[in-house]
């Protein structure tokens, strides 16, 4: 008997809507999560339909962790190997050509903070909880924790919350940087939909030049990713440039071409 599948899909046009979809284990990821998310990742990888990505959790979580039945019994290997899946699926998240939203619509703890942490920008609901609690079992964040959150909220904040293993609320989430809007919890998919087509509106070569700007660029000495924008500026004058200031200076939606 085939099972049903842990991650469902929903397409609005250009928006695509995945949700993580075990409710009774609080979202928890596990490998057969990664193996989804992997086949998922290769769809979109070529598929020029999808413009923004969308990722939330079914129930009261976003993802409340990592399974830790299924790591109870791993060996050192196991546990590398574990890990190494998990940063390797998020590292192909965060590489996709266009941008992915997390939808935090409740507990996004230890591997649900990192896969949060793995998409572009993060919208939460009020009552959303936040946190690195990998400490209090002994532990360290394995998808990549320790360093997103020091990049995003600073390393004084990133140290607090992984030596104390204390969650934050969304408020608190938002003070740091880690979150960058707070919505009603039954407002936040109608939010975080009217964001993706709002995104959607804009170049898609402009979108996919930026990302690739923002993420690189934050590897690199200052003067040498000013250089690298340089660089990239004039090839829009032949993709959405044209386009874009054609539509502005008639005073009409552009029409972009994928």
């Amino acid at each position: 008997m085939q099972q049903e599948p842990i991650i469902t899909q929903q397409k609005d046009g250009a928006v695509l809507l995945l949700t993580i979809s075990r409710p009774k284990a609080l979202n928890a990821l596990n490998s057969r999560f990664f193996k989804e998310l992997n086949a998922i990742l290769d769809q979109l990888v070529s598929d020029d339909s999808v413009k923004v990505l969308l990722i939330t959790g079914e129930g009261k979580a976003f993802v409340a962790g990592a399974d830790i039945a299924e790591m109870q019994h791993m060996d050192e290997s196991q546990a590398q190997e574990f890990s190494r899946v998990g940063q390797d699926a998020f590292a192909r998240l965060s590489s996709l050509p266009f941008p992915v939203i997390a939808v935090v619509n409740g507990y996004a703890l230890g591997g649900g903070c990192e896969l949060a942490m793995a998409c572009d920008i993060r919208l939460a609901s009020e009552n959303a909880v936040l946190g690195m609690p990998e400490a209090r079992l002994g532990l360290i964040p394995g998808y990549g924790g320790t360093q997103r959150l020091p990049r995003m909220v600073g390393s004084g904040n990133a140290l607090y919350m992984l030596f104390t293993g204390e969650n934050i609320n969304a408020g608190e989430a938002l003070r740091m940087g880690l979150i960058q809007r707070i919505c009603p919890p039954e407002k936040l998919m109608e939010e975080a939909f009217a964001l993706a087509k709002k995104i959607e509106k804009m170049g898609p070569h402009a979108l996919k030049t930026v990302k690739l700007l923002v993420h690189e660029g934050l590897q690199k000495e200052l003067e040498e990713s000013i250089r690298m924008e340089n660089e990239r500026f004039p090839s829009l004058f032949s993709t959405d440039g044209p386009e874009g200031i054609q539509a502005f200076l008639e005073k009409r939606k552009p029409n972009w071409k994928s």
